[in-house]
């Protein structure tokens, strides 16, 4: 039997999915879970990601800065995009790495709020059902993770997703080991249904705002660019149901790049701890708004016709800002999100 190439592998990967897209239809909402905002309907939040080092690498510092930031904006609740603890995720439910990295660290009270997380790629390094177990919310009742769900604010919808089964490199050529339990080898089966039901709840969605976070980049120029799985299968989701934002780790660094196709805008938050890499694609730099190297995190602000972004360093300076503004125009209820910074 002829065996099949990296590149090869890839092609039949996307051109299955694909397929699957088109014959199944066992499709569902992802799992909902409701966040009320605040009582003028407004809702702000702080993202980190890439993080859990037990307070190393400055994570101590990005968390200080954090806490400050988050009183300062009355923050509802925090995000991280994933790789939540190094190097290789959790090993149990019963792993002291959880309160070590996470519940002595993020010790600020406009921090003790809910943390919604995703997995990234270390985390499937462990043993990732554990940071999915009821039982860390026994410990501290702020952790929220699942592989895919979403939370519905009224004002925002933010759809989380599992990237790191995407990523065929980890499949074909691993230099890990992954604990695959659940998401099955190949994944198709696990991927079509994901981006089925990705699509479902965000067709549904009425809300002003739609923003989806995972921990793989669709676009970056950080030390692993853009994702090619994730431009050829979850990019087009995201455009066809005008998502606003697509939010991400990954990349230890904090950037901002605008789609070229739609109004979508791309922002990495990857900086929770180690960062530094000192390598820069030259993919998309002509979209790119804003990229730093080094430790940091982000805030957003929305209300019915603005998002603020910020990115702060470690210091708690900021470095970037962007605020966008959607018009609703006389005509039906089309929506247009315009840059105003």
């Amino acid at each position: 039997m002829a065996r099949l190439n990296g590149n090869s592998m890839i092609m039949w990967f996307f051109f299955a999915i694909m397929f699957g897209l088109g014959i199944l239809h066992a499709s569902a909402e992802l799992q909902r879970f409701t966040h009320t905002p605040k009582n003028d309907g407004s809702l702000s939040f702080l993202v980190v990601g890439d993080w859990g080092r037990k307070g190393d690498y400055n994570q101590s510092d990005v968390a200080f800065q954090m806490g400050y930031i988050g009183e300062k904006l009355n923050i509802d609740f925090v995000i991280s995009t994933g790789d939540n603890f190094y190097d290789d995720g959790l090993t149990s439910d019963r792993d002291p790495n959880f309160e070590e990295s996470f519940s002595k660290i993020y010790t600020a009270k406009s921090l003790q709020k809910p943390w919604y997380a995703v997995l990234g790629n270390h985390d499937y390094r462990g043993d990732a059902a554990a940071q999915l177990s009821p039982f860390l919310r026994q410990i501290d009742s702020r952790w929220l993770c699942l592989r895919s769900y979403m939370v519905d604010s009224e004002l925002v919808e933010i759809f989380f997703i599992d990237t790191t089964p995407f990523i065929q490199d980890y499949f074909i050529s691993p230099e890990h080991t992954y604990d695959w339990r659940t998401v099955n080898n190949p994944p198709k089966t696990y991927i079509t249904k994901l981006l089925q039901d990705v699509a479902m709840s965000l067709r549904g969605s009425k809300a002003k705002w739609k923003i989806v976070v995972g921990h793989h980049a669709i676009k970056s120029i950080g030390h692993h660019g853009d994702t090619r799985e994730l431009v050829s299968l979850l990019l087009p989701v995201l455009q066809a149901n005008k998502v606003d934002f697509y939010v991400n780790g990954h990349d230890h660094c904090l950037e901002h790049i605008s789609d070229t196709a739609s109004p979508m805008q791309f922002l990495v938050s990857g900086a929770g701890s180690k960062a530094w890499r000192g390598d820069v694609q030259k993919n998309n730099r002509k979209d790119v708004n804003f990229f730093y190297d080094g430790q940091g995190f982000m805030s957003v602000q929305l209300t019915q016709t603005d998002a603020n972004i910020v990115f702060y360093d470690v210091n708690g300076q900021v470095l970037h800002s962007a605020m966008y503004s959607k018009e609703l125009h006389s005509v039906g209820t089309k929506e247009k999100l315009h840059s105003i910074i």
